[in-house]
This record gives C-alpha cells, sequence and structure tokens, in this order.
C-alpha cells in the first residue's frame, strides 16, 4: 500500500478507525524500511457542538503535520435530504471531493482511510442487497477522479479489536451528529444482523471476508468474467474447478 517516498495523507475523523489507523501509520513510519511522510487532514464539516479545539490539541501532543479544512458540509446536507431519509449518500460525495481535492493541494500520493475487515463485508451486503451487484471496498484503489490513489491500512483488522486498542489507548473520541446521529441506516442494521450471525457461529465475518479473496469466476453467473455460452467438452484452458460446488474435505468441516 505503501511506496518508497509516498506522502500520505491520514483522513481523520476523531473516530476510533481513524485514530488507530493514524497510530498504526506512525508506528510504521518508524519501524520500515522505506521512507515516507505523513500529513494528517480532519474536515470539520461544521456540525454543530463539535469540539474543534481536541483534534488540533491532540495532533500538536503527536507533533506530526497536520491540516484542519473547514467547509459547512451540514448545512448543504441538512438543507437537501428531507427529514428521515438518510444523510449518508450525499455526505459522503461532498467528503469524498474535497479530500481529494486536499489531497492534491498538500502533494499528496496516497490517502489513508481508516476502513476495516467488518465495514468490507458490511459494505459487500449493502450492494447485494441494495444494488444487486457483488461489490465491496478494497484495500488499495485509484479514486474516483483518476488522480489518487486510496488505502485502506486496516482492511484486514477486525473491528472489535480496533475497539479494544481505542479502549487502551483513551482517544478523544468526537460522535458524528450526521450518519452517526441516525438510527434508521442499512449499514446499521446490516451490522446487526452481522453480529447476531457471529453469536451462532464466531468468525463468520472472516470466513465471509475470506470468500471475497478466493472467487471463482466460473461459478457465478457475471458473462463478462466468464464465456459459459462458448463451453464446450474437450476444449483447452477450462477452469481448474468444474462441477464440485463443495469438496469431500469441506463437506466434513462443515459437518
Amino acid at each position: 500500500m505503501i511506496e518508497e517516498g509516498d506522502r500520505v495523507m491520514v483522513c481523520l475523523s476523531g473516530g476510533k478507525d481513524s485514530y488507530t489507523m493514524l497510530d498504526m501509520l506512525i508506528h510504521l513510519k518508524r519501524a520500515a524500511p522505506i521512507n515516507f511522510t505523513i500529513v494528517v487532514v480532519n474536515l470539520d464539516q461544521k456540525q454543530p457542538g463539535f469540539p474543534a479545539h481536541v483534534l488540533p490539541e491532540y495532533l500538536d501532543n503527536l507533533g506530526v503535520e497536520y491540516h484542519i479544512e473547514t467547509q459547512d458540509t451540514y448545512s448543504i446536507v441538512m438543507d437537501k435530504i428531507p427529514e428521515g431519509r438518510t444523510l449518508c449518500s450525499l455526505c459522503s460525495r461532498l467528503r469524498r471531493g474535497i479530500l481529494y481535492r486536499v489531497a492534491e493541494e498538500l502533494k499528496a500520493t496516497k490517502i489513508a482511510l481508516g476502513h476495516h475487515m467488518d465495514d468490507m463485508v458490511e459494505t459487500l451486503f449493502l450492494n447485494m442487497f441494495h444494488g444487486s451487484r457483488l461489490k465491496s471496498m478494497p484495500p488499495k484503489l485509484i479514486s474516483d477522479n483518476k488522480n489518487n490513489i486510496v488505502i485502506r491500512p486496516l482492511a484486514y483488522c477486525r473491528e472489535k479489536d480496533i475497539a479494544r486498542y481505542s479502549a487502551i489507548r483513551e482517544y478523544p473520541i468526537i460522535p458524528c451528529n450526521l450518519c452517526g446521529s441516525q438510527d434508521n441506516l442499512e449499514r446499521v442494521k446490516i451490522k446487526y444482523m452481522l453480529r447476531a450471525w457471529e453469536k451462532e457461529s464466531p468468525n463468520r465475518v472472516v470466513s465471509i471476508f475470506k470468500s471475497m479473496t478466493r472467487v471463482s469466476r466460473s461459478h457465478l453467473f457475471d458473462r463478462s468474467l466468464y464465456d459459459f455460452e462458448g463451453l464446450k467438452v474437450g476444449q483447452e484452458n477450462l477452469p481448474e474447478e468444474l462441477d464440485t460446488a463443495f469438496d469431500r474435505e469441506s463437506v466434513k468441516q462443515a459437518l
């Protein structure tokens, strides 16, 4: 994710995930066999009651370079989204556009976001249930504007581990008064669903996450990924996995 000479823009929201990501990257900067720099960016969206002093004081104590970008996206979102509707879609688009612009202004080569394994799995189900698409969030991608590389250093970390680490570190958590204040979000419903599954079968989230790293194209239905129509007996370059949904060992383990 991070290469020699990178300037990594660490997006710090004030939540447990971004605090943990910053901690991990500061440690990595000291220990890694490559040289890279960090600049921390917080987007102050002018939410009512936002404690604007918390992050500057915290970052001053750390001694890291940082930039506070002030943009009143809160008023825009509250004005454009009808009461009772979820705020996330517009809020995230506005925030993403601002962060892309700031990354270019700060000459950052990578944008680091604090999404973790649970976020990846939740996004998979969000896209399945509400977009009819098999899609999640990759650990590294090119941004929408094609000018930035986005990385997610916590992609292989569980949220529960991050929460424990955050509690030990006693971060000055800043709650979100936009999406964090809504209990009708589809992502929240999916989070509850996954928690219920994990009570019945521990590490279910990890199993789902691993499945995203082992995709059998020939056993899905996307014709752009696999030529079902052109299949013939005896042809060359057949997939290694043919008509086996579960091999015997997998069935034995499941039983």
